[in-house]
């Protein structure tokens, strides 16, 4: 093993390695018939890639803005969504903006990529490995494709090259050109391609869907319209509902969560409710359902055991 490392090692001081093309399968998405690519790198990759995302990670974590909560150290989805709940509760939202990038992993501009890469990292072996990985390629079925856009999900390296592509083409811009220009309270909270935007005033909110589409535009991305919309969301929602004859105020789903509005226990003051995604969790219980089929003569101890690790980590 220490051998295998040794030369390795040695194969990177002299520019020599080379990375191989990753292998591409596809997994079920959850709650939906749709199927999600992953690529999957040879061992060797990983453990090069690993070490060239801490080399950037110690680069870019005092770079990277506050909002801004995937694949970061010391950040979770759990951070990101009582962060989003506080702003809708206590900042004055009115609007909400859910957004979908279409096939994000797939259209990142390598070239796009690399130019941002080179305004922080000086190193030429650095980006030049970098460069290799994104070109190393697909295998699937046994067939090689080249790969001239995207980095593919499921390699180590990934989520922090996706992370640091959101963060010039999102980040940066709505914090630096955007939210000053807005007549309201304005807010942006990002987990890798999943974000929302919090406002105050509809007129910014309805700026903000024209503005982020060109904007992603310029990056070689783009939003899904059938998921991306603006929607009345926080403590006048419910009331603005039942004026137009509706009886409840619309949900947006974010991080597996569909987040409706409520008020506290007392019925005084508008909260934030968040349960499952509902199909998400059908698809769990019929997983579930399948198992319980599958091992019904097992011990009722050992059953139950199994049914509360499960609900526990629901919980």
């Amino acid at each position: 093993m220490m051998e295998n490392l040794d030369a390795l090692i040695w194969r990177l001081h002299r520019m020599a390695y080379v990375p191989q093309s990753v292998r591409r399968v596809y997994i079920p998405k959850q709650g939906s018939d749709k199927q999600r690519p992953l690529g999957i790198p040879v061992l060797e990759d990983k453990l090069v890639q690993a070490g060239l995302s801490k080399i950037l990670e110690a680069i870019y974590e005092e770079d990277f803005v506050e909002d801004s909560y995937g694949f970061r150290p010391g950040r979770s989805c759990h951070d990101a969504l009582c962060v989003l709940g506080r702003t809708i509760e206590r900042q004055g939202t009115q609007y909400v903006v859910e957004a979908d990038i279409k096939a994000f992993f797939d259209n990142v501009d390598q070239n796009q990529l690399m130019a941002f890469l080179a305004h922080r990292v000086a190193d030429k072996r650095v980006l030049r490995y970098i460069r290799r990985f994104l070109k190393a390629g697909i295998q699937e079925d046994g067939v090689y494709r080249a790969s001239d856009r995207g980095t593919p999900q499921g390699g180590v390296i990934s989520p922090l090259l996706a992370n640091l592509y959101l963060h010039y083409t999102l980040d940066l811009w709505f914090q630096r050109r955007f939210q000053p220009s807005c007549t309201g309270s304005a807010r942006l909270i990002r987990y890798a391609d999943d974000y929302v935007a919090c406002f105050k005033r509809e007129a910014d909110a309805k700026r903000f869907r024209i503005e982020m589409e060109k904007r992603l535009g310029l990056f070689g991305l783009e939003i899904a319209p059938e998921k991306t919309r603006i929607l009345a969301f926080g403590p006048m929602a419910q009331q603005w509902a039942k004026e137009q004859g509706r009886r409840k105020a619309e949900t947006f789903d974010f991080l597996g969560f569909t987040h409706y509005c409520t008020t506290s226990r007392n019925g005084k003051w508008f909260r934030v409710g968040r349960k499952t995604i509902s199909r998400r969790l059908s698809a769990k219980l019929k997983v579930f359902k399948e198992w319980l089929r599958a091992n019904r003569t097992l011990p009722t101890a050992e059953i139950m055991r199994t049914t509360a690790n499960k609900l526990r980590g629901h919980y």
